[in-house]
């Protein structure tokens, strides 16, 4: 059994291909186009090969977050909030 323990969050920029990302908490942050229209969000979760970034977004019908996908890089995530809209 291998323990996976993160003592910090990983280096996200605050600007990707032209899409915003603020900090929201330690593992999770907002993605906003250039007109600052929230279109998702992306969380962290450690993994033993390293850290994975799932792009999510708000299903109001469910009232909760969907998971769109999980990626190696923080661009793929974000491009995939972007081509899913």
């Amino acid at each position: 059994m291998t323990i996976v323990t993160e003592t910090s969050a990983p280096a996200v920029p605050s600007l990707v291909r032209g899409m915003r990302l603020l900090r929201v908490s330690a593992r999770r942050w907002r993605v906003l186009d250039r007109r600052g229209v929230v279109i998702g969000h992306i969380a962290t979760d450690a993994a033993p090969e390293g850290v994975r970034f799932r792009a999510e977004r708000f299903d109001l019908a469910a009232a909760r977050l969907r998971g769109l996908g999980t990626f190696w890089r923080v661009e793929e995530a974000v491009d995939c909030l972007r081509y899913l809209r």
